[in-house]
C-alpha cells in the first residue's frame, strides 16, 4: 500500500496565499471582515462582470440561510428543495422554520427536474401552501435546466435560490453560474474549486440587498455608537485571514477548472471500454462544467461481484478516498416526515453512484494507481 493517500478533492495551493495571510497578521486585523474581505469581494465581483454584487461569509450555508432571509421566509413557509444535494442545502429551510419540500432529479444533469417540480407548485399551491422559494443546485459542477427551471419559476412568481456551492467556472449557454438566481452562493469549502479554508459567499442584484446581507451577518448592528440591535443578526461575516487565502487561490481558478476538466478526460478514455459503467458528462455544449467532482454509474453484476459498493472497497484497499453520491435528502432520517415529488431517479443514481478522486493537484502517478485499480477490479 502507498504511504500516500489520494483524496478525492484536496485543494491546490498558489505559493501566494502566505503574503496576504502575513499581511493581515501584520497589520492586527485577524477578526471578521477587514481588506482581505473588501478586496476579495471585488476580485469576486470583477469574476462576474461587476454586474452581480457579493457578500463575503464564512459558509455556503450562511448565504443559504441569508438568502432566505432576505427573501422573507419565516415559520410555516414552505420551500423547494432538491433532494440530491448535501444536507447544507436544505439545513437552512428549518433554521427558519419552514417545511422543505423535496424534489427529485432528472438524468441528463441529475438536478431538480422540471416536471417533478411543477407537479409540486401545483399540487403544495392546491394545498393552500404556495412554496415560497426554490433552491436548485448546480451538482458537482453541472448546470441545473436553467431555462426550464427559471421558466417555472417566473411563471408561479417564485424565487429561486441558486446553489452553486459546486458550480464555481461552469456555465450555461455562456453565462456564469452564479448568476441565474434572486439570490446565488458559493462555496469556498477546503474541498472546492478554490477555498478560503472554510468560507461562502451571497451574490445579489443590488447595493441594498448587499448591505441587507453585511447587516445581517454582522449581528445585525444599528449604525449607533454603542452596540444597539432592532433584528436578530448572525455571525456569519468571513475573517480576514480567510479571505487572505482566497485572494491567493482566486489567482489559480482557472488553472484549477483546466485541471480539473483534464481529470475528466482521463477518466472519459480509461473508461470508454468498461462495460456497465457510465461516466457523467454534460448532455449537450449548453452545459459547461467544471467537473468539480467526476462521477460514475456502475450497473451491478452479482455473478461477477461488480457493484458501486465493491468498487469503493477496492479503491480504498489501495489507499484511494472515493465516495457515494450524494444521498438525496428524502432519504435522511433527519428529513423523510417532509413532502417529496417524483419517482426515484435520485435514489438509483445514489445506489449505483461513485464519485472519483478529481483534485486539480492530481498527479500522472496518482492515475496511474487510479487506473491500475480499475483495470484490476473489472478484469
Amino acid at each position: 500500500m502507498s504511504s500516500r493517500r489520494i483524496f478525492l478533492s484536496l485543494s491546490q495551493q498558489s505559493g501566494l496565499e502566505q503574503k496576504y495571510i502575513q499581511e493581515a497578521l501584520d497589520s492586527s486585523w485577524i477578526t471578521s471582515g477587514g481588506p482581505n474581505v473588501d478586496e476579495f469581494e471585488n476580485k469576486l465581483e470583477n469574476y462576474f462582470d461587476n454586474e452581480f454584487l457579493v457578500t463575503a461569509l464564512n459558509s455556503g450555508t450562511s448565504a443559504i440561510h441569508l438568502a432566505l432571509i432576505l427573501l422573507g421566509i419565516k415559520a410555516g413557509d414552505e420551500v423547494i428543495c432538491q433532494s440530491m444535494t448535501f444536507s447544507a442545502s436544505a439545513n437552512p429551510i428549518i433554521y427558519q422554520g419552514a417545511t422543505p419540500v423535496f424534489v427529485d432529479s432528472e438524468l441528463d444533469t441529475w438536478n431538480i427536474c422540471p416536471e417533478y417540480l411543477e407537479n409540486a407548485i401545483v399540487d403544495r399551491i392546491q394545498k393552500g401552501k404556495k412554496p415560497k422559494a426554490i433552491i436548485a443546485v448546480h451538482l458537482y459542477g453541472m448546470p441545473y435546466k436553467v431555462d426550464e427551471i427559471h421558466a417555472i419559476a417566473d411563471r408561479y412568481e417564485i424565487p429561486v435560490i441558486e446553489d452553486s456551492a459546486e458550480a464555481l467556472g461552469s456555465n450555461y449557454k455562456g453565462n456564469k453560474c452564479g448568476t441565474f438566481g434572486t439570490f446565488s452562493i458559493l462555496s469556498f469549502n477546503g474541498n472546492k474549486i478554490i477555498t478560503t479554508s472554510s468560507g461562502g459567499a451571497l451574490i445579489s442584484k443590488s447595493n441594498d440587498l448587499k448591505e441587507k446581507a453585511k447587516f445581517y451577518a454582522t449581528q445585525s448592528k444599528n449604525n449607533t455608537v454603542h452596540y444597539e440591535h432592532s433584528e436578530i443578526g448572525y455571525n456569519y461575516r468571513m475573517s480576514n485571514i480567510c479571505a487572505g487565502i482566497g485572494l491567493g487561490q482566486i489567482q489559480i481558478l482557472n488553472r484549477n477548472i483546466v485541471a480539473r476538466r483534464e481529470n475528466h478526460l482521463f477518466y472519459k478514455e480509461l473508461l470508454k471500454d468498461i462495460e456497465g459503467v457510465k461516466l457523467f458528462e454534460a448532455s449537450s455544449n449548453y452545459y459547461y462544467s467544471n467537473y468539480w467532482l467526476n462521477t460514475i454509474l456502475i450497473d451491478t453484476n452479482k455473478g461477477k461481484n461488480v457493484s458501486r459498493e465493491n468498487l469503493r472497497i477496492a479503491f480504498d484497499q489501495a489507499d484511494i478516498e472515493t465516495r457515494p453520491l450524494w444521498k438525496p435528502m428524502h432519504l435522511q432520517p433527519v428529513f423523510e416526515k417532509y413532502p417529496y415529488y417524483g419517482c426515484t431517479v435520485s435514489e438509483d443514481l445514489f445506489e449505483k453512484g461513485l464519485c472519483l478522486p478529481s483534485g486539480a493537484n492530481l498527479s500522472s502517478e496518482d492515475k496511474k494507481r487510479i487506473e491500475k485499480v480499475i483495470i484490476a477490479f473489472f478484469d
